[in-house]
């Protein structure tokens, strides 16, 4: 062989030696790139997921913190069971729970659905804000309920206080009402039951009785009205039985027949006052009742016996 072939063939090898090291080198260093890209990746992915879980542990712990606001109030919530922001807020609560939920699920098994991930924050983050809203304005409505609620305590408490007073009045207007109805009742003294005969004289036997007189005296009273006054007498046998059937009056609620009555006029001096009934059925001996009757009043009642 020539030696100008020879030194190609030897530069050829050269060359080909040369272009076999090229190639291996970049070989090793595309796998080395390969490799740092993978690991840069895996890296990536740690650090974004290790992000995401804090984004996640933050989100859910200022949830919590809400929720934890929120159930501070709930023993007071009954003030606010019908009340329809505590529904919006609860409705709220609900979403967020749910949302929460839903992030956490993307976060884990999706991690290249960036964009729902940043919809699912972004609306989180809204409710959230709407949340703290519902609950700011929960706090004022409760805080006002409650000074209401103790305003209408203190209220209920002076009214009653006003109640036992007004009933004290009340008793004691009945009262001084009473005393002065009774100071202005007339009084009688010397209340007696007679007989009398055909000739208009006493007699003792109930036998020859041909009138009953029943005598009174009204004492002075200054603080009685004066006028004319209807004078009621009542005469009971012994057996019970009313006698006569005079004119009816008013007592005690309840309308009374007497035996007889007289009007006389009464000027708060002493007046001398006589009723007569004509018999007008046999009378027996024993025990009569005498009652009389003036303004409302029973004035006196007494027992007289009478002999055959």
């Amino acid at each position: 062989m020539k030696k100008n072939q020879k030194i190609l063939l030897f530069g050829a090898v050269g060359v080909f030696l040369a272009l076999a090291a090229l190639i291996v080198v970049l070989i090793v260093k595309n796998a080395e790139h390969t490799r740092l890209a993978r690991e840069l990746e895996e890296r990536a992915d740690s650090l974004r997921n290790e992000n995401n879980r804090l984004e996640l542990e933050s989100l859910t712990g200022e949830f919590d913190r809400l929720n934890a606001e929120f159930d501070q109030i709930e023993d007071r919530e009954l003030l606010l069971q019908n009340d329809s922001l505590v529904q919006q807020y609860n409705e709220a609560r609900e979403k967020l729970t749910s949302l929460m939920q839903e992030l956490e699920k993307e976060k884990k098994s999706n991690r290249a659905n960036l964009q729902k991930i940043k919809e699912l924050e972004a609306e989180i983050a809204t409710l959230r804000g709407i949340a703290k809203h519902y609950l700011e304005e929960i706090r004022r409505i409760n805080g006002e309920k409650e000074a209401l609620q103790q305003e209408l305590t203190e209220t209920k408490g002076r009214n009653e206080t006003l109640e036992r007073e007004n009933a004290s009045y009340s008793q004691s207007n009945a009262e001084l009402t009473k005393t002065v109805q009774l100071a202005k009742k007339l009084n009688i003294t010397g209340l007696s039951l007679s007989i009398y005969n055909k000739k208009n004289k006493e007699e003792k036997s109930i036998k020859k009785a041909e009138k009953l007189g029943v005598s009174f005296v009204v004492t002075p009273n200054n603080t009685a009205a004066p006028g004319m006054k209807d004078f009621y007498v009542r005469i009971l046998s012994p057996e019970g039985s009313l006698l006569g059937a005079g004119p009816s009056f008013s007592y005690d609620g309840a309308t009374l027949t007497s035996t007889a009555s007289r009007s006389m006029e009464y000027d708060n001096q002493e007046l001398q006052v006589s009723v007569y009934w004509t018999v007008n059925a046999t009378l027996t001996a024993g025990t009569y009742t005498v009652e009389v009757f003036a303004d409302g009043y029973r004035l006196g009642t007494g027992k007289f016996t009478l002999k055959k």
